[in-house]
């Protein structure tokens, strides 16, 4: 490990010098949101979490979330109690900023964590590119922006989920690789869209034997079965007592937000958006009729139900439907060949899956396609270049989320120098495969890396040099959503031929 340089821990302590400097830059609502879940966590008694509503940012990830923003609330008490008062709406004194950043910056230790145990995991001639993808994953712009800037603990939970990967390497730790993603369940229910590949995973893996599917463990079955309802009794256990479940659904899944959110994500919604409003401008030349309603809808980037104008609506049991048929099919091959690699790989196949097809993608999703795939991202050169387009489309789309002044230079001048050293790099480490390399994807990723660049240039400052800010203000969001969605939509394609071709 000696000639791995620099190191994660180096590496860290960087990272953590310049997200120090960033405690005074813009935060997001998220900011208050969390702010408002310490004081709600450290005020009421638990049975009244999942029912206070003085702010409009309710308490709306699991139990286990929920304790750990009450252990934080253990310490805050002593830097700014004001911060721990539900009434104290959109309270940022600058105790309570610096308290806030740096618990992100301390819980994201796990992270590193996880990620020096990926490296240590893998053999001795594989090391230098899982350091490389563990360097990636910790110095990421999508961790940048969102947690350290727009504001999320996403470095502390994703690192779970990397360890939880690593654990899924070795026969001897699968159970416990089932507990940890149970655990990361219970605090943030999104790793529900990656919760199939675990299942079939660890039952074809860890409950059933490897050379007989037909001759179950029954031991390894019940410890398992122990293990993870255990871990879901202790989490949602005291709510069931209290007949408060169906008040945890409506706060976990509130379905009556519409298809998009605000800022479109880049997935096949964001795609099919963008072809609504190009029919709306085409419709009276075709003949074809418009819903005058649509016309003030979300697919105008304001906050409210999805409509169409000249498409078909879309509903939430047609995207369930898409992202279940689109999980299922590389499970199949995850069935078949219970192996760490293909389960790493249905692992990001099912959260393309999701983030491609769900209700309601947050941008910020985008992280856990990122994330998983770049530990095999350096398996060979065909997996990079599917990974090639992701990484710029996935971490470019995450802009809108900064859109002040200040910011700007950060979030360009950091992504741009990240994708530019570590695409680089990343072209260097990669293997040649020993199948043939799929050449129309490596010409589509490269292309695409070159169109993206002007884009960026028009989307972050032409368009208002052009229009000023009042005119066309969402068009710019719209480009840059659509144009990002083709990206991980080719992604996403060029991939599945590689998994299934390997």
């Amino acid at each position: 490990m000696a000639e791995l340089y620099p190191s994660l821990a180096q590496c860290a302590i960087v990272a953590t010098a310049l997200k120090v400097l960033l405690f005074p830059a813009y935060k997001s609502t998220d900011f208050e949101v969390h702010r408002n879940w310490l004081a709600i966590t450290h005020s009421l008694p638990i049975k009244e979490w999942y029912y206070e509503s003085t702010s409009e940012w309710t308490l709306d990830y699991p139990p286990f979330f929920a304790i750990f923003e009450w252990l934080m609330a253990r310490a805050a008490v002593y830097v700014d109690p004001a911060m721990l008062v539900v009434k104290n709406l959109g309270y940022d004194s600058w105790e309570t900023i610096y308290f806030q950043r740096a618990t992100v910056i301390i819980t994201e230790v796990v992270l590193v964590y996880a990620l020096s145990r990926f490296v240590k995991s893998v053999p001795l001639p594989n090391k230098q590119a899982a350091h490389v993808a563990s360097l990636s994953i910790l110095l990421s712009p999508g961790l940048f922006i969102i947690d350290h800037i727009h504001f999320q603990y996403n470095g502390f939970m994703y690192g779970i989920l990397v360890l939880s990967i690593v654990l899924a390497r070795k026969q001897s730790t699968l159970l416990y690789c089932g507990i940890l993603f149970a655990i990361l369940l219970c605090l943030k229910h999104i790793y529900l869209y990656l919760a199939l590949a675990y299942f079939v995973y660890l039952l074809r893996a860890y409950c059933l034997d490897p050379e007989n599917v037909l001759r179950p463990r029954f031991g390894n079955i019940l410890k398992l079965g122990m293990c993870v309802l255990g871990t879901f009794g202790v989490a949602f256990g005291p709510f069931a007592r209290w007949g408060q479940l169906l008040q945890l659904k409506d706060r976990l899944f509130p379905f009556s937000r519409g298809l998009c959110h605000a800022y479109w994500a880049p997935n096949l919604w964001a795609m099919y958006s963008f072809a609504d409003r190009v029919l709306i401008q085409l419709a009276p030349r075709l003949g074809v009729s418009i819903n005058q309603h649509a016309l003030t809808s979300v697919t105008r980037g304001l906050v409210g139900d999805t409509s169409f104008a000249v498409l078909p609506e879309v509903t939430k049991e047609y995207t369930f439907l898409l992202t279940l048929v689109f999980q299922l099919i590389p499970l199949v091959k995850l069935w078949f060949r219970p192996d760490w690699d293909t389960f790493v790989g249905a692992v990001t196949l099912c959260g393309y899956a999701s983030f491609l097809f769900g209700w309601h993608v947050h941008e910020k999703a985008i992280l856990i396609v990122i994330i998983p795939f770049s530990l095999i991202a350096l398996k060979d050169r065909r997996h990079f270049s599917a990974f090639r387009p992701l990484a710029v489309a996935g971490h470019v789309s995450l802009f809108p989320l900064l859109f002040t002044a200040a910011e700007f230079p950060l979030k360009t001048v950091y992504t741009i120098f990240w994708l530019v050293l570590f695409l680089f790099v990343f072209d260097r480490v990669a293997p040649v495969p020993e199948s043939p390399r799929i050449f129309v994807f490596d010409r589509f990723s490269l292309l695409y890396l070159t169109i993206s660049i002007p884009l960026i240039v028009y989307c972050s400052m032409l368009h208002q040099m052009i229009f000023g800010f009042e005119r066309l203000e969402y068009l710019p969001l719209m480009f840059m959503s659509s144009y990002s969605a083709l990206g991980v939509v080719g992604s996403w394609v060029g991939f599945m031929v590689v998994y299934f071709s390997a």
